[in-house]
């Protein structure tokens, strides 16, 4: 191929890039030094992606192409080179599997860079294609481990690091990671999650989504640095890409498309690199109505009671991603009305709603839950919400609240309602004072709703009771018909799409009073409870699976049997 310039792979780009030029030779290297228009040039005035023109490359001059996984994985030879040559000329070099010396290229027309590669290593170098990306990226990684230092220790360290932080941040920057990243997003609105996890591991990044309340692995972000992944989230969540030791936590408003997100991002350093979780927000998402949040005709009715009352305090349990701020944004909407004045404390605002007056939590200022609630009762609120009650301060504000002619509504973390008791107790909130202002616990789980599309029904025998000891368990007999997950294109192969609620409301009664007095446990109010006509989350669980709504085996997964 002697004599082959860049002139000729424009015009062999203009024919469609389909046909070899007649007459090239196998191997070698073009000599263009008479060229005035580089390949880097010719590639940013085209319109073919960088692994597209690469490819294009290496079949125009018949040489090798080399891909990225195959670069990082190869020995590399960086350190007889100073960082600027191999910067400045975009080359890689590295030892192939046989033990040849190589040098990958972005533009194989430049003799200069091969001829100093050669000198370098004193012999001869084998030439590949990579894209001009692809070899920014193993320059990145390469450098700030191989380099050799020029002068003192902690001079050359310091120039390294922050060499290695600006080649960060130019990647993070660079148009792969950025598309790859959004392309994350994308995949992440398109399934419906609710956070993405990525972990760095010795054998590179792995993604997983969280959707309906259980990760999924997905394929995604192969072919970029893991560092300039984490750095260009970093950068959209407003964090310091060079701190990389402690964890750090951000937030982010984006726009994809016609979505528009507020993302929550939260780094943790790992024995490979740093991870990442995102929790995804829609802004556009509206509050669910009270039907749709899965409550049975008898809760509904005692719900709809209890958010007529003046006051008192309403609180909602269960672990978290129980679906609990859902819960509350759909009371408060029914709430709110122009005669009502609604304050709300939370950490972070999930769901706006007009009409509702919404702050969040700073901790770094000063702004915590109990500093709001405090201020709160100065600004006049008919209804009053906590995020959550972490400490005996919020609980003994909100208790006071409750006493003092508001309604007061809040979360917190407790396995079942009747738990809910003896947990504020133990928070230092005086029985006498829980008993008058308590009016309701409401406990919760979250379960996967069959996909309508493809569930299958099922009449149990006999048989399957025997085998299958979960259908026992929950009470179903042989005779009954169920309903199982079967997978199709729609709900992505797994059989369920989208979640419902089961829950379980405990009202006070006088008899449960009396327990709070005597600081009874949680079992002795659970049994009161029931025995006052209190359904719990499990029976609730199976009038779903008996109504087609979810299966035994989810009904299983997030509630215990009492």
């Amino acid at each position: 191929m002697t004599g082959a310039g860049p002139g000729d792979f424009v015009s062999f780009l203009a024919r469609g890039g389909h046909v070899r030029r007649e007459g090239a030779a196998d191997a070698g290297v073009p000599a263009g030094p008479e060229a005035t228009e580089t390949l880097r040039t010719i590639w940013e005035a085209s319109e073919l992606a960088g692994g597209e023109f690469a490819d294009e490359v290496a079949r125009f001059y018949r040489l090798p192409r080399v891909g990225l996984p195959a670069l990082m994985a190869a020995a590399p030879l960086v350190a007889h080179f100073s960082a600027r040559f191999l910067r400045e000329m975009t080359v890689m070099p590295y030892r192939a599997a046989d033990g040849a010396a190589c040098l990958a290229v972005g533009d194989p027309t430049d003799a200069t860079a091969r001829k100093a590669a050669e000198i370098a290593l004193g012999q001869a170098v084998r030439l590949t294609v990579a894209s001009f990306e692809d070899i920014a990226t193993v320059l990145a990684e390469r450098l700030g481990q191989d380099e050799a230092p020029a002068t003192g220790p902690g001079e050359a360290a310091s120039e390294r690091a922050d060499e290695d932080i600006d080649s960060l941040r130019d990647l993070a920057s660079g148009a792969p990671v950025v598309r790859a990243v959004n392309d994350l997003f994308e995949k992440a609105l398109e399934l419906r999650a609710s956070d993405i996890h990525i972990g760095p591991f010795r054998s590179g990044l792995e993604v997983r989504l969280r959707v309906d309340g259980l990760l999924r692995p997905v394929n995604a972000l192969a072919d970029v640095l893991p560092q300039a992944v984490i750095s260009r989230i970093k950068i959209l969540a407003g964090l310091d890409i060079a701190e990389r030791r402690l964890p750090q936590d951000g937030a982010a408003r984006l726009k994809l498309g016609r979505n528009e997100l507020d993302v929550r991002v939260a780094i943790m350093p790992t024995q490979h690199g740093e991870s990442a979780v995102i929790r995804l927000l829609a802004r556009d998402k509206g509050v669910l109505s009270i039907d749709k949040l899965g409550f049975s005709a008898q809760d509904d009715a005692t719900l709809t009671r209890l958010l007529a009352l003046p006051h008192g305090m309403i609180i909602v349990t269960g672990p978290t991603g129980s679906g609990k701020t859902t819960t509350l944004a759909t009371v408060l909407s029914l709430l709110n009305e122009p005669t009502r004045k609604i304050l709300t404390i939370e950490d972070p605002v999930e769901y706006e709603i007009r009409g509702v007056y919404q702050s969040q939590v700073k901790p770094a200022i000063g702004l915590t839950f109990a500093a709001a609630l405090r201020s709160f009762l100065r600004q006049d609120p008919d209804v009053i919400m906590v995020g959550e009650v972490r400490d005996p301060e919020t609980a003994h504000i909100a208790v006071h609240a409750a006493l003092t002619g508001h309604l007061v509504l809040t979360t917190l973390h407790t396995d079942t309602a009747a738990a809910c008791i003896p947990r504020l107790l133990d928070l230092g909130v005086e029985g006498f004072l829980l008993k008058s202002t308590l009016r309701a616990v409401i406990a919760q789980r979250l379960v996967r709703q069959l996909c309508e599309r493809c569930k299958a029904p099922r009449t149990l025998s006999a048989g399957d009771v025997e085998d299958d000891p979960r259908y026992a368990a929950i009470g179903l007999a042989a005779g009954e018909t169920v309903y199982e997950p079967k997978g199709c294109e729609r709900c992505g192969g797994v059989g369920y799409r989208g979640r419902i609620g089961v829950f379980e409301i405990l009202t006070l009664t006088d008899e449960i009073r009396e327990l709070i007095d005597r600081h009874a446990g949680a079992s002795a109010v659970d049994r009161a409870a029931i025995a006052a006509g209190m359904t719990t989350m499990l029976e609730d669980g199976v009038a779903k699976c008996r109504a087609g709504l979810t299966s035994a085996a989810e009904v299983l997964r997030v509630t215990t049997v009492r």
